[in-house]
């Protein structure tokens, strides 16, 4: 848990340095130059091929994880739970999704599944490893595969949920944990744009 926030800190520092620092108003959030989002290929939890493009059109909130995930997948997905039911019906102007970065066991059943214990609006993707590698690569999602003692293994990911505008534009993360008013506030930001 500590080295998955370590490295999402790590990585948005690194970012830091390279973001624009001039704003053309005090209301919008200052754009990265560093490019966050990009073409993926997936499948969705219904055995669907997604892509970035099926995205297009309402803002999105992403996250990348997995179902076998003990800690952060779920606060997380029971945050964005709680997220869309604060929202009301501006919800469904957004989609919300959540990415394997597991696919070896994140079949789309078992997102399917997984998911059914979140709010329905919540939209599961995976795919083959290679497809899900570039897709955590252009999404600047750090995850590594640990053994665990008795042959298992778990998974140290990134944290943070990602806000992409409606166009595919990087808006800003959602750090974990964040306080709720706060992850309102940049959701409401989102879908006034």
């Amino acid at each position: 848990m500590r080295r998955v926030l370590l490295v999402t800190a790590a990585v948005l520092l690194a970012a830091a340095p390279l973001a624009a620092c001039s704003r053309q108003d005090g209301a919008n959030p200052v754009r990265s130059l560093v490019k966050i989002g990009g073409p993926f290929s997936l499948i969705d939890m219904n055995g669907r091929p997604v892509s970035e493009k099926s995205l297009l059109g309402k803002p999105t909130a992403i996250f990348f994880g997995f179902t076998y995930c003990p800690e952060v997948c779920p606060t997380t997905l029971t945050d964005m739970t709680a997220w869309l039911k604060a929202l009301g019906p501006d919800a469904d102007k957004l989609n919300a999704v959540f990415v394997s970065v597991d696919p070896e066991r994140d079949t789309p059943e078992q997102l399917r599944l997984y998911l059914s214990n979140f709010d329905p609006r919540i939209q599961g993707f995976t795919g083959t490893p290679e497809a899900v590698a570039k897709a955590a690569k252009a999404y600047r999602v750090y995850y590594q595969k640990v053994p665990q003692d008795g042959g298992g293994y778990t998974i140290d990911h990134s944290s943070s949920v990602y806000l992409f505008d409606a166009k595919g534009q990087f808006v800003e993360p959602i750090a974990y944990q964040a306080p709720p008013d706060r992850a309102l506030s940049q959701l409401r930001d989102l879908l006034s744009r």
